[in-house]
């Protein structure tokens, strides 16, 4: 890394668990994301739920997440580009503001009861733009706010926040929309958002020396694309990344349809379907924030992948509202250490110069998500739910088995060695 970070105070004591936060630029960073995390959630599952009570149908739930994510697909790699020659705090800084402002204009479309389905489309496009740019460059901000080896534990501390949302969401979920409605859903995530906006402004200048800006967007585009082409580490990490993504993570579009017709129940059911995510999650990242390590990072990465897939397959089956939310913890809990630990292990190899684009790339993994949610829609339209989550999960299991096996036979010689080496 170009520079590191202030160690924490010294002679206090902390547990293995929140050593990061004792970096201080990392604590207002993590404050931040608090607030943007709890925002993120409500959006998204807010969307989700608007528009199954707008259009009763899964097509249009798979619709709504590839119109958030979709655009990462086509623009995040110009984000990268972008987050390797601008000021990306202020970056930051500008879209959670924007944030803002489509929540609280969702809110108000509500409450004056104009609403469409075209406006939760269109508003989800914008957000996933944003998201195209804020992404690669609030990812990039992490190894600048703490020293290398503290970076598994930064990252898995901020985990926390997606875990930590999907607990706390869901305590308010429920009652906002049923005594208050969906708009002071939306009114709460703006208001979420201009918090974390508060948070950033307090940051100092963060250590970062920009790419100079040599010929057009294109050719940094080049540069970045072949830099990872190199690396054969990146592109298994990239190719997990991918499939769990696809698969793995797009459960989450089919979660009204199970607490509504699978499984019998209201918004209260999904609400608690959301709330196991979150649980099982948090644990997830404790457990990562506590063991885990650059150089076990391949073996953890290799048994989360194969247990989100086979823990999917599991709730797929279930129809027992009791079992489902257990096995839907198991779930939670292996997707978060997933994410994590792919999201890790290519920030520990990638050279400052570049990691910018290359976390870009790391997005596709998030932004296929987009398709995996059309494609579980459009299964679940044709057959049903259950069925396009069992096919979702044994895809999973079986690429893990291709590429986590690779990674971990590369990973712990290349650890022994330069770690930004290409193997």
């Amino acid at each position: 890394m170009s520079s590191q970070p202030n160690s924490p105070t010294e002679h206090t004591p902390r547990t293995r668990l929140l050593t990061s936060l004792g970096y201080r630029e990392y604590r207002l960073f993590w404050l931040g994301g608090a607030f943007s995390n709890i925002g993120m959630w409500a959006l998204i599952y807010g969307r989700l739920w608007l528009m199954h009570d707008l259009t009763d149908s899964p097509f249009m739930l798979g619709v709504v997440t590839a119109s958030s994510v979709g655009p990462v697909l086509l623009l995040s790699l110009w984000g990268g580009v972008v987050a390797d020659r601008v000021n990306r705090l202020r970056l930051v800084t500008v879209t959670r503001g924007m944030f803002a402002g489509l929540a609280l204009l969702t809110g108000a479309l509500i409450t004056t009861d104009v609403i469409q389905p075209w406006h939760l489309i269109a508003i989800s496009l914008c957000t996933g733009i944003l998201l195209s740019f804020d992404i690669p460059s609030r990812q990039a901000m992490l190894p600048n706010l703490v020293a290398e080896h503290h970076l598994v534990n930064a990252i898995a501390l901020y985990s926390f926040l997606s875990a930590g949302s999907a607990i706390i969401g869901p305590g308010f979920f429920a009652p906002l929309v049923n005594f208050w409605g969906l708009e002071a859903l939306f009114l709460l995530i703006g208001m979420a958002y201009v918090l974390t906006v508060a948070m950033l402004l307090m940051m100092k200048p963060l250590p970062q020396k920009p790419t100079p800006a040599k010929g057009w967007l294109w050719r940094g585009l080049k540069e970045g694309l072949a830099y990872s082409n190199k690396n054969r580490i990146i592109l298994y990490l990239l190719g997990l990344g991918i499939v769990g993504g696809l698969f793995g993570m797009s459960f989450e579009t089919l979660l009204p349809v199970f607490a509504d017709q699978v499984l019998s129940g209201d918004v209260s059911w999904y609400g608690w379907l959301l709330l196991s995510i979150g649980v099982g999650g948090l644990t997830g990242a404790a457990t990562l924030a506590r063991v885990g390590t650059l150089n076990n990072a391949a073996r953890i990465h290799l048994i989360a992948g194969a247990g989100l897939g086979l823990s999917l397959m599991v709730f797929s089956q279930i129809t027992w509202f009791p079992a489902s939310v257990g096995a839907l913890a198991i779930v939670g809990g292996f997707s978060v250490m997933f994410l994590t630990v792919n999201n890790t292990m290519v920030q520990g190899v990638v050279d400052e110069e570049f990691r910018g684009r290359v976390m870009s790339l790391h997005q596709l993994t998030w932004g296929v998500t987009a398709i995996g949610g059309l494609l579980m829609g459009g299964l679940a339209q044709v057959s049903d739910a259950p069925m396009a989550l069992l096919v979702a999960g044994f895809v999973t299991v079986l690429g893990t088995a291709a590429f986590a096996t690779s990674i971990v036979r590369k990973w712990c010689p290349q650890r022994g060695s330069n770690p930004r080496s290409p193997p």
